[in-house]
């Protein structure tokens, strides 16, 4: 049997312009956008991980005067983030494996790291830290405890997997990150787990 965390790349691939368009326009998780970009240099250098087809979240952030840098490990993702964001860079790479070589002012994880198994979550922080520049924010999404969870995206299984709020503040300060806010299932951004933490 294929291992649902290890089906997530191929999965989005195959569903990418399905999803694309069951996500649509709607932006209700704005106040949280807008908080994250409240703690950005103007024209700030954005890396949105897991950006999927750029609409809406990328797009808000072009359009707040930022520029986004689109991160999706499914070629088809990229392709739409490209026709939503003309001009924007955008980069097919995996981001357990990534490595760009230089740093941003903002790092963006939003609905795309839970996708991650326990050790490669784990195994996220050093890369958000050697990506963030001094007082980057970085923000992305969870589950509200230690478990796994499967959801369906075309009638398929769709992996997710969280840690204890706990090891997560851990992980943070061991990577030189200050939590800014963290709410559970906050039911303004749609139930999202959330957490907002600030590079030293």
């Amino acid at each position: 049997m294929t291992d649902p965390a290890e089906a997530i790349i191929a999965l989005y691939r195959r569903h990418a312009r399905t999803w694309a368009a069951a996500r649509g326009e709607r932006l209700p998780e704005r106040e949280w956008i807008d908080r994250f970009a409240a703690l950005l240099p103007a024209r700030g250098r954005v890396m949105d991980l897991g950006c999927g087809p750029g609409v809406p979240v990328a797009r808000h952030l072009s359009g707040l005067g930022h520029a986004v840098t689109g991160i999706d490990s499914a070629p088809e993702m990229i392709a739409q983030f490209r026709a939503s964001l003309p001009g924007a860079e955008a980069v097919v790479a995996d981001m357990r494996t990534l490595d760009l070589g230089r740093t941003f002012d903002g790092i963006l994880a939003w609905d795309s790291f839970f996708h991650l198994a326990h050790a490669p979550q784990r195994a996220m922080f050093p890369i958000f830290r050697a990506h963030a520049a001094p007082g980057a924010p970085l923000m992305f999404t969870s589950g509200p405890e230690y478990g796994e969870a499967i959801g369906l995206l075309e009638g398929e299984p769709l992996y997710h997997a969280s840690l204890d709020p706990a090891a997560y503040r851990a992980l943070l300060d061991a990577n030189g990150f200050q939590v800014v806010d963290h709410m559970a299932e906050e039911p303004a951004a749609g139930g999202r787990t959330i957490w907002l933490a600030r590079r030293s």
